[in-house]
């Protein structure tokens, strides 16, 4: 269906209702959202409730906080037909916070209305709450100096988990849906794993299949407003993520606009969002990307130096879809780009026989990759909408690669290697220098406390030192 056809049928999108409860140990929440005829009633469960802290923090913080987790939840359900109006009858909004939503839809939505054809589309917010119309005070109650990791399984989090040990952090880690490789990393990580199972409406995908609007959501902002929540209601001063500097470039131009796949990852969302958290959300939760000084390539290196997670981290988004959360394995694809920048960038850091035994083949070999590996140095029109690091530092990491080869047995290349620095190299100058810039380069844009900064930075300098 065609949009003029879909914001006529659906001119508003409601989001009606939520409830909660505990149960059993757990916090069970549902929201009840309204477009047209049809009603979408998506479902959380956090696993592990201490009815006492709940009494503690008190209903009106908890009630906040899951109205929030529901004004996250709506991208993925107003974008089935983009409806011209978003119409909140379960809480209130002040003006402040429409901004923020209205801008994470803007630019967290970029990459839904490119692969659409669709303009720029910002809904307007109008507020239908009983009075009084009041925003919630913050949940303002000091916390515990501990560290909320939310863990996707991949190497990011597993260095931000790592590094915060070693300096003396008490963590908490953070498992949404957690499938089975997940729960295998949660247990070699050997920490307390919070679970939080998110059910999306099964309406939802019978819509794609039926011709309704269908793409790519702000997914990091969901997991930010979750971990916002939870950190409160697990007693955790802080939230450390683990986003690099990298999520901020964006993938393409589009009118006049730029297109981030990566948005609510990036150091702009990080901004907004700490400011609304301490407005809206928790006072004395101190939200920041563990990771922002550092690129890709550098996290790599962090990284090889933690052996017990080869055989079980995964970064290949394939086992996290929904038609592959319930396998019990379910590997790395050594299809996608982002199976091939994660291989690109720890070739260099690892053995041969390592990363070929986490990827149960050598992709520099597979002939097939050779247009994923275009795209990712920037030769293409638009750089893969997937977590992958700058074109900058992609160029390093196969640089360093090509160099790693050539130690072992410079007569013999893997075909994307041989393409690499024939086609490539020769376009790039002095890439010994620009190599030894970037993995040592730091960010000064980010949000670390101090201490945590000097302990990124000091991993840092002895992995360089290593080699």
């Amino acid at each position: 269906m065609k949009l003029k056809e879909l914001q006529k049928k659906y001119p508003e999108f409601v989001y009606e209702s939520f409830d909660w409860k505990i149960a059993g140990g757990d916090l069970a929440a549902s929201f009840c959202f309204a477009m047209g005829d049809m009603k979408f009633n998506p479902k959380i469960i956090i696993r592990g409730i201490d009815a006492a802290r709940i009494e503690k923090i008190g209903e009106e913080a908890i009630t906040n906080f899951v109205f929030n987790m529901g004004l996250a939840e709506i991208p993925s359900y107003w974008k089935a037909a983009c409806c011209p109006k978003i119409i909140i009858k379960a809480g209130y909004l002040d003006k402040t916070q429409i901004k923020f939503w209205q801008n994470l839809i803007a630019k967290g939505m970029a990459q839904f209305f490119y692969e659409n054809r669709l303009p720029f589309i910002a809904p307007d917010w109008q507020i239908n709450f009983p009075k009084p119309k009041k925003h919630p005070n913050p949940f303002a109650t000091r916390l515990e100096n501990r560290a909320l990791v939310p863990m996707g399984g991949g190497k990011d989090s597993l260095v931000t988990l790592e590094l915060l040990r070693r300096a003396g952090e008490e963590l908490l880690l953070f498992a949404l849906n957690p499938n089975e490789p997940l729960k295998e990393v949660c247990r070699v990580a050997k920490g307390t794993a919070i679970a939080v199972e998110r059910t999306i409406d099964s309406q939802l995908v019978l819509l794609a299949q039926k011709g309704f609007l269908n793409g790519h959501t702000p997914f990091s902002a969901v997991l930010a407003i979750y971990s916002a929540a939870l950190a409160a209601v697990f007693d955790c001063g802080y939230v450390a993520i683990s986003q690099e500097r990298s999520s901020s470039e964006g993938n393409i131009k589009y009118l006049d606009q730029d297109v981030n796949h990566q948005y609510s990852k990036s150091f702009d969302f990080e901004n907004k969002f700490r400011k609304y958290c301490k407005k809206y959300l928790a006072k004395n939760i101190n939200f920041f990307s563990f990771l922002r000084p550092l690129h890709e390539t550098q996290i790599a290196m962090l990284f090889s130096r933690h052996p017990k997670y080869f055989p079980h981290f995964i970064s290949c988004n394939k086992p996290f879809t929904i038609k592959n959360r319930q396998k019990k394995i379910v590997g790395w694809c050594g299809e996608c780009p982002k199976c091939l920048s994660v291989f690109a960038m720890l070739y260099p850091f690892v053995s041969k026989r390592e990363i070929r035994k986490i990827f149960e083949k050598n992709l520099f070999e597979d002939k097939d990759l050779i247009p994923l590996m275009r795209e990712l140095l920037g030769v293409a029109a638009c750089k893969p909408f997937e977590c992958v690091g700058t074109f900058e530092e992609t160029r390093v990491a196969f640089y360093l690669s090509l160099k790693a080869v050539k130690g072992e047995n410079a007569n013999n290349l893997p075909v994307l290697l041989e393409v690499f620095e024939k086609e490539f190299l020769p376009k790039y100058g002095s890439m010994e220098k620009q190599s030894q810039k970037i993995l040592s380069s730091w960010n000064n844009r980010h949000n670390l406390p101090k201490n945590l900064e000097n302990n990124l930075k000091s991993a840092l300098q002895t992995a360089l030192r290593r080699g």
